[in-house]
This record gives C-alpha cells, sequence and structure tokens, in this order.
C-alpha cells in the first residue's frame, strides 16, 4: 500500500543549512522508491496557519517510508534540519 511523507517545517536557524538539507534530500528518498509530489510554501492558505515548508514524499509503502527515514544517508542530514527548524514528519498510509 502506498504510503505518504508528510513534513512541515518553520525556520528558526540558518537558511542556508536548509538549503544544503534540501538539496541533499532528493537523493536520499530516490533509493527508497520515493518521489516529491510537494514540496514549498503554500500557494494559498484558505485557513488557520501554515508553516513556511511542506513536503508531501510518495513511497510504494509505509516500510519504505520507514526505511528511507531510518537510513544511512538521510540521518545524515537530519541535524541541518533539527539545528534549523521546527516541525514534524509524519508517515501516512495511502488508501486502497
Amino acid at each position: 500500500m502506498t504510503a505518504y511523507v508528510i513534513a512541515e517545517a518553520e525556520l528558526t536557524g540558518d537558511p542556508e543549512m536548509v538549503a544544503t538539507y534540501s538539496a541533499k534530500l532528493v537523493s536520499t528518498i530516490e533509493p527508497h522508491g520515493g518521489r516529491y509530489l510537494v514540496r514549498g510554501a503554500p500557494w494559498q492558505i484558505l485557513e488557520g496557519e501554515s508553516k513556511a515548508f511542506t513536503g508531501v514524499i510518495e513511497f510504494p509503502s509505509p516500510e519504505a517510508a520507514q526505511r528511507w527515514y531510518d537510513s544511512p544517508a538521510y540521518q545524515e542530514i537530519v541535524p541541518l534540519r533539527v539545528r534549523n527548524t521546527k516541525g514534524r514528519i509524519l508517515i501516512f498510509e495511502g488508501t486502497p
């Protein structure tokens, strides 16, 4: 079953470090069958408040998404995100 990683992040630190994280991120996703569906700031906010950045990544399964998150390649760049943003990352199963 398809899975989706949804990330929301608000910049709290160095934008250059976040840019470095973003540049390295794609190469960690592809080996696990992932692909970006959404990446960036909202086009329009319809209700409530929004974080500065939202990403939606599709994976072939929840297990593939978890393998990506746990992978040494991704974990190597996590400190760039954690030190410079505040947010959350979630895995959702797609509907059949």
